[in-house]
This record gives structure tokens, sequence and C-alpha cells, in this order.
């Protein structure tokens, strides 16, 4: 319990917008996408790698709707490749599998 006067401080966890529904949640719960300086493109799960990122949620439906509206692509101002794509697919049907 914390003395009078004494400020008891919070800590905050950063949010991002998902590009895929456009829903705030935050970091950890979301796949970062990232592109990095030399240009390639890359599934980041430690989302601490250098570039330019995009976060995702771990669902197919997200995922899907990134990729059919191509927001993930403007996110990252570079083209995805279909590995980067297949292993963000993977990631969801794994996530889907460990739910049921």
């Amino acid at each position: 319990m914390p003395k009078k006067g004494q400020i008891i401080r919070v800590k905050r966890q950063p949010q991002r917008t998902c590009v895929g529904c456009k829903q705030v949640e935050g970091k950890r719960t979301l796949i970062r996408v990232v592109r990095r300086p030399d240009g390639i493109v890359e599934v980041d799960p430690t989302g601490r790698k250098a570039g330019r990122g995009a976060y995702v949620h771990q669902s197919l439906d997200c995922i899907e709707q990134a990729i059919a509206s191509n927001a993930l692509s403007r996110s990252l101002k570079a083209n995805i490749g279909e590995e980067v794509i297949s292993e963000l697919r993977n990631l969801a049907s794994s996530e889907d599998s460990e739910e049921t």
C-alpha cells in the first residue's frame, strides 16, 4: 500500500492498430511485419527488428482483409512476397488450432 503523498506509477502497454480490421490492441497481441532498411519484408516475432513495421491480428480474417485491401503493402510501402503471406496464414491457422 502506498504511503501518503506517494505517487503510484502504472506501466502502460504500447497500443497498435491492426491494418486489417483497424482495431487498437496491445502491441504484444498483434503480429508485426517489418520492412527492413535493406527492403526485405518479413514477419518479426520479437517486435524489435529495425525498419518500418505494420501490425495485424493473428486471425485469418484480419490477415486476409489486410492482404485483399493492400493495407499491409501500403503501410510498409513495399510489396509483400508470397512467402511472407504464407507465413502469416500459417501463424493464423496455428493460433486457430490452439483455440479449439
